[in-house]
């Protein structure tokens, strides 16, 4: 019975010992993957100026890509623009459709379970927008009023950890993206929307007279890169350069290009 026992143990050892050097053996690939094919494809949902949008020519630009562009260049490789449906972004990174997602990207505890996220390189809020000649001046104003967000955005996040807020609404639709949910407030087809402030102050400039934004903010975040989940030698190559680009002053003059100011973080 002893030896009988023994070997037991011994064998549960064995697998135990098997299955841990399988899983030390699992190697992330990432980063040589990506330089093995000479080019990372960016996932992004084109309608989000000034991050990355459609240009009138078609052309999409914007401050992420002009920094992605300048990374894949300091890595020796070619940047693909992959546009997306922002909703199904961890589909689209899960499925290797894409690389990375580099489009004014929230950090949010979900989203660090499901990928692999990079150091923060800008600081945004959550604002709420509506029409210039609204009698709304405050978000206690919206209580009874439709509220529009992007569907898949950390503006969800912002409006659920705002309880009374959300309770005040009469109701939060959900859109494809910002361009759309501003087209909709134009037409009354609601009363406000709620989004990055970056991209929010982009569409007061572009079209002067035509919005405001409320001075009260739903939330601070912060903007992040998204890998595959595990991929933290291409992530980590991503950081670097990102670093390096911050101590030469790149970064800071792409920023000023978009914003007219520095309003990176990356140190």
């Amino acid at each position: 019975m002893k030896k009988i026992i023994r070997l037991l143990v011994i064998t549960m050892l064995m697998v135990v010992f098997t299955a841990g050097c399988a899983k030390n053996s699992e190697k992330d690939t990432s980063l040589d993957d990506i330089k093995a094919k000479g080019k990372l494809v960016l996932g992004l949902d084109d309608a989000f100026p000034p991050m990355g949008f459609k240009a009138d020519n078609q052309e999409i630009v914007g401050f992420d890509i002009d920094v992605a562009r300048e990374v894949c260049k300091r890595m020796g490789i070619e940047l693909m623009i992959q546009p997306i449906s922002w909703d199904a972004k961890e589909l689209e990174l899960s499925t290797k459709n894409i690389d990375c997602i580099w489009n004014g990207m929230t950090y949010n505890e979900d989203r660090a379970k499901s990928m692999t996220l990079s150091i923060p390189y800008m600081k945004n809020t959550q604002v709420a927008v509506v029409l210039a000649n609204s009698d709304v001046n405050s978000l206690a104003d919206l209580a009874g009023k439709v509220v529009a967000i992007q569907n898949g955005s950390t503006a969800s996040d912002a409006i659920e950890a705002n309880e009374d807020f959300k309770k005040s609404l009469k109701e939060l639709v959900k859109v494809d993206d910002n361009v759309q949910a501003l087209l909709d407030l134009k037409v009354s087809g609601s009363d406000a929307v709620v989004m990055d402030e970056v991209v929010a102050r982009y569409y007061t400039e572009k079209e002067e007279g035509t919005y405001k934004i409320l001075d009260e903010t739903l939330a601070d975040e912060d903007y992040v890169v998204g890998f595959r989940k595990g991929d933290k030698s291409l992530c980590a190559e991503v950081e670097k350069y990102l670093k390096e680009m911050a101590a030469d002053g790149t970064l800071a003059k792409i920023s000023e290009t978009w914003f007219g100011k520095d309003l990176t973080t990356v140190e």
